[in-house]
């Protein structure tokens, strides 16, 4: 399996997790963890794996290499989505060590 990660700089980690595994859990399997500050989107391409920590929430998703885009845009695009007044920047770097797909506000969003 292949797999990106991103590190999503913001001082509501647990927040903006929350409320993506809350939004996912409508369509996906979702858990998510308070108390360890951790949880899981299971998507039926692969997985997500989401970690609050100080200062961000550090993104994981693992899946078929050709499916990768797919599982970074849905997860980043949704977190960006919810982070709108942050201007959260999502950034992924893939395990091959490529770059991968980057999300953030553009004009027509905000």
């Amino acid at each position: 399996m292949a797999r990106s990660t991103a590190r999503v700089a913001t001082d509501r980690p647990g927040r903006y997790a929350k409320q993506l595994a809350a939004h996912m859990g409508r369509k996906v399997p979702a858990e998510w963890s308070e108390e360890a500050g951790r949880g899981t989107l299971a998507f039926g391409a692969g997985r997500a794996e989401l970690t609050a920590e100080d200062g961000a929430l550090l993104l994981a998703v693992e899946g078929a290499e050709e499916d990768l885009p797919q599982l970074e845009d849905v997860v980043g695009r949704h977190l960006v989505r919810f982070g709108t007044r942050d201007e959260l920047v999502v950034a992924w770097q893939r395990d091959s060590g490529e770059a991968g797909t980057v999300q953030r506000l553009t004009g027509e969003d905000g």
